[in-house]
């Protein structure tokens, strides 16, 4: 919602996947890859999923899946420019003042990169199969909103006392610090509850919706801001959309429809997310659906082919003119 003929389109990229037939070292060599190839692009952040499971859209559970916070932190000791964050951490995995903790030290390895995404968690299966609570949607709620109480404290100068439901911090001490201006995200599309989250506490609000329903997403995160008083230019935000790219239509279309086939219903059903086509026509489609209606900046995720060689490249050189729009 911030004038994007002042601060550009910021695009973002989201690693899809970690399941390359590879063994786990050569694996997080493939994602390094994906890190230096997006930096070298100019693209503003590199996001990675905060799961133990692959997500069923993207592969079978049994798949790789890194755990994001020392992902990260391996990912900043090899970059030099990229932002870093995990979109999103769940607030059911972590104690927030680890969380701060981890975020403080992949900031100091990175040398001022890092950044907070948080959600509120839902991935029923491996919160049981790895012994986390997943608990009712109120209780995410809470935890979320207890974390990013704590992550104020620790951003600030002289932390206080947080005693909440869920957490609970006591004037803690932290060193490296935790920038006062860390960015913060959130993530979801929510329209009350997140948003009103997104609203209260974030920097940075990255919308999960069907395209159709952009305009809404925008205009409700409007309103959660003024409701606060808060001006809704100082909310960033950002769509995280799934690329499925060809050299031609045909070519797109026909990975498109291999990929449906292999992941059946879950995938068809978050079809409203999927943009099919060459590079400069999902370009196209992504500026006048997405940032024509009032959305910052971009999160691309290419889901069946991000590892690709120059895919990366040749995706941030279309969405380039959409960034000097």
């Amino acid at each position: 919602m911030s004038a994007n003929n002042q601060r550009g389109v910021r695009v973002g990229y989201q690693v899809p996947t970690f399941e390359y037939g590879d063994s786990p070292h050569d694996t997080f060599h493939r994602v390094l890859a994906q890190a230096l190839e997006a930096e070298a692009a100019d693209v503003d952040c590199l996001y990675v999923m905060d799961h133990f499971y692959p997500l069923p859209l993207i592969g079978p559970l049994d798949g790789t899946m890194f755990e994001s916070q020392t992902l990260l932190a391996g990912l900043a000791a090899s970059t030099t420019r990229i932002g870093l964050s995990p979109l999103v951490a769940s607030a059911t995995y972590r104690n927030p003042m680890l969380l701060a903790k981890s975020v403080a030290t992949i900031d100091a390895i990175s040398g001022g990169r890092a950044r907070i995404g948080l959600g509120t968690g839902w991935f029923e299966r491996e919160h049981r199969d790895f012994g986390f609570t997943l608990g009712t949607l109120s209780d995410r709620y809470g935890k979320l909103t207890e974390t990013l109480e704590i992550l104020r404290e620790a951003r600030s100068e002289e932390p206080g006392i947080v005693e909440g439901r869920w957490y609970r911090c006591e004037r803690p001490i932290m060193n490296p610090p935790l920038r006062p201006d860390t960015e913060v995200l959130i993530g979801g599309g929510g329209e009350k509850r997140t948003f009103a989250l997104a609203a209260r506490y974030a920097d940075h609000l990255n919308i999960l919706a069907d395209v159709d329903a952009v305009p809404r997403k925008v205009a409700a995160a409007r309103e959660r801001c003024e409701e606060i008083g808060r001006d809704p230019a100082t909310l960033f935000t950002s769509y995280t959309a799934y690329l499925f790219l060809g050299d031609s239509q045909q070519a797109a279309g026909d990975s498109y429809r291999r990929f449906l086939a292999d992941r059946g219903p879950i995938a068809a059903g978050a079809a409203g997310r999927h943009f099919v086509g060459t590079a400069e026509s999902i370009a196209g489609q992504l500026h006048e659906q997405v940032i024509g209606k009032g959305v910052d900046g971009l999160i691309v995720n290419l889901v069946v082919d991000g590892h690709v060689p120059g895919r990366i490249t040749e995706v941030a050189a279309a969405l380039s003119a959409i960034k000097a729009a």
